[in-house]
């Protein structure tokens, strides 16, 4: 029988450059969405595919993200004393078990595969997932949960990727597709190659991996034995395409959900009107102010 995935690795430790001077103060993954922050939106898509512990690669300036989830006893108590029974049950939706979480420091910035590397010990001999709170993924069903029911079927490793421009393909990894070797699910493709940022032209397909993943075990000890990758980092693309060099399956599933690259303005600023939009307090007063700004513009 294949080991349920109840373990999740969610990488936090990045600075947000991009953002600054927002995030001289406040951790990317706290920004807000609408009405939460970007790391509630994927420890909610990890609740739903049945994750029961939560690891979060942090660094120093992270102190923020985990009082978070932290409990708020003089706040519940005020909310609780004034009624407002609603939002005390929000309020709660953030609060995480005692045990369930664990916060592990990457003490240098070596890349998303070092910091994956990290988690080793606490992840050990069992298929773990990987989540980068950047990417959210809007739709009916978690584009994790999604995974995890497919896993249950292939095993192996498994990528979520969409498909992109041919001019967007330096931005990401991109998987090489084994055309010879059909799963027999239109959403699920074995791999026999993954490029990490390929010049356009030079991809193998445009099909882009993004920031979900479920991988076995091997993986960790592919990222302690491969060096520095593109960047000069160590690459969780490249650990991922070690499995396929030794023959052990890796699979791109292709996900039923709208992505956004909330690691980038526009894409933060895109998900904002999206989510806005879909809010069903926010929804309609949002849209009649959008189309004033269109009219007036």
């Amino acid at each position: 029988m294949r080991n349920k995935v109840s373990k999740a690795i969610f990488p936090v430790a990045g600075m947000g450059t991009r953002f600054l001077p927002a995030t001289k103060a406040v951790p990317k993954e706290i920004m807000t969405l609408v009405d939460r922050p970007l790391v509630q939106y994927a420890i909610d898509e990890a609740r739903e595919a049945g994750i029961k512990e939560f690891i979060f690669v942090t660094a120093r300036g992270k102190n923020a993200l985990e009082d978070y989830f932290d409990n708020a006893p003089e706040l519940e108590t005020k909310l609780r004393k004034d009624g407002k029974t609603e939002l005390l049950e929000t309020l709660k939706s953030t609060n995480m078990e005692s045990g369930a979480i664990a916060y592990i420091r990457q003490h240098k910035a070596m890349g998303l595969g070092h910091a994956v590397w990290c988690a080793r010990r606490l992840v050990g001999n069992e298929p773990f997932a990987v989540m980068l709170p950047d990417d959210v993924i809007a739709g009916d069903r978690s584009c994790l949960a999604q995974m995890v029911e497919a896993y249950e079927e292939s095993g192996g490793s498994m990528v979520a990727t969409m498909e992109v421009s041919p001019e967007q393909t330096k931005s990401y990894g991109v998987l090489d597709i084994d055309e010879s070797d059909p799963t027999g699910d239109d959403r699920l493709m074995r791999a026999k190659g993954m490029v990490e940022k390929p010049n356009p032209g030079e991809a193998p397909s445009n099909l882009a991996v993004i920031g979900r993943y479920i991988l076995t075990p091997n993986v960790m000890q592919n990222l302690n034995k491969i060096g520095r990758g593109a960047g000069n980092e160590i690459q969780l693309t490249d650990a991922i395409a070690a499995e396929i060099g030794q023959d052990r399956p890796v699979y791109g599933y292709k996900f039923d959900g709208k992505r956004y690259d909330c690691g980038s303005k526009a894409g933060y600023l895109e998900a904002t009107v999206a989510f806005a939009l879909a809010n069903p307090e926010l929804g309609d007063g949002f849209r009649d102010y959008l189309r004033q700004v269109v009219a007036n513009d």
